[in-house]
């Protein structure tokens, strides 16, 4: 299921899914020291749809933050009344969805309510000098030079990045050494220059979504395809079901580094060495046995455990070792093989781990 939703995404750029509130507030806690003084870059938010820009704004005092800076792509829609904000723009016009960008300073209660929330950002992006929106002179892409520029003042990028682009996505913010938090899809673990960045120690998955499953809100004329699990509520918003979810990022935690403890022995019965690599296969990390530091190849779902100091990633096994550290490639493929067979079936992408002594 969710990997038709997300190939439906690159093959009909449908790439506006909005992530709720509660997936975010899950998983910013953990943070929540490290956004003090920052500036923090929401570069594909639609600052009247996005979540992520609600959830900075609201919490801008709380977190300290130093500046709060969101942009749309130029499909993005914007509701009338903020349209009358745009310098020259007509309230009138029901179709425009211009690109543009927010910018908050400072959280005033502009409204005396007790609380800074979306309705003080508006009436702030008037009365207070500190707080912008202004039309962006580009489309309002995250690759545009504009978005570039807004990038390079950001210390934390934190959105939901469009699925059709992730790659470029990643690829953006590690150029420009940026810390980030970001949504993607679990099976990205398995896509070469993702895997590179794991392996380097440079790019590891977020703690509050295990490759878990998740509503994410779409335009009310998003084109769902034939098998996409949806809703809509009360309110009349529609939703799409998508599996294996996860948070990416290169932000650390203490929880990060909490230890695993083994309880099983090495068993040559259950711990079945693969056809074409020395190395033992291991279905849970339950599995791992306490008394062998050789090669141990583990499911994806093992990066939700993964503990640096505990482990160090040697390869990946596809069809094929995606590092080729054995030079195995050729061979396998002239036997018609794979790199990750157990007594010749394959067995889904495995990453190849090796424990550290004393641990």
């Amino acid at each position: 299921m969710a990997t038709k939703n997300f190939d439906g995404a690159k093959r009909n750029k449908a790439d506006e899914f909005y992530t709720q509130l509660s997936d975010i507030e899950k998983e910013m806690r953990f943070y929540r020291e490290q956004f003090r003084g920052k500036v923090v870059f929401c570069n594909c938010d639609d600052p009247f749809e996005s979540n992520f820009f609600k959830y900075f704004a609201i919490n801008f005092k709380f977190l300290e933050l130093k500046q709060l800076i969101a942009t749309c792509y130029i499909g993005s829609p914007i509701a009338n009344k903020e349209l009358s904000l745009l310098p020259h723009e007509s309230v009138e016009n029901k179709t425009t969805k211009a690109p543009h960008k927010i910018v908050i300073n400072e959280a005033v209660d502009e409204n005396n309510d007790g609380a800074f929330d979306l309705p003080d950002i508006i009436l702030s992006l008037t009365k207070n000098k500190n707080n912008t929106l202004t039309r962006l002179n580009d489309d309002g892409d995250f690759l545009s030079a504009e978005c570039i520029e807004l990038l390079k003042q950001a210390d934390i990028v934190a959105t939901n990045p469009p699925f059709s682009l992730f790659h470029e996505f990643i690829d953006l913010i590690i150029k420009h050494k940026k810390h980030f938090i970001i949504i993607g899809n679990q099976n990205a673990i398995t896509y070469k220059d993702i895997f590179a960045l794991i392996k380097a120690n440079k790019l590891w998955l977020g703690l509050s979504m295990n490759g878990s499953n998740r509503w994410f809100r779409v335009p009310n004329d998003y084109a769902f395809s034939e098998n996409a699990k949806h809703k809509v509520d009360e309110q009349g918003y529609h939703y799409i079901f998508v599996n294996n979810v996860v948070w990416y990022t290169n932000m650390d935690t203490p929880k990060r580094h909490e230890r695993i403890t083994f309880y099983k022995k090495y068993s040559k019965t259950e711990h079945k060495h693969f056809d074409n690599y020395n190395a033992i296969n291991v279905d849970k990390v339950t599995d791992i046995p306490t008394d062998y530091f050789g090669d141990i190849g583990v499911p994806i779902s093992f990066m939700h455990k993964y503990n640096p100091e505990q482990f160090e990633i040697v390869d990946a096994l596809n069809r094929y070792a995606l590092l080729d550290t054995q030079n195995t490639n050729e061979a396998v493929r002239n036997a018609k093989s794979h790199t990750c067979n157990i007594n010749g079936i394959a067995t889904y992408f495995r990453i190849v781990v090796r424990k550290k002594e004393n641990t």
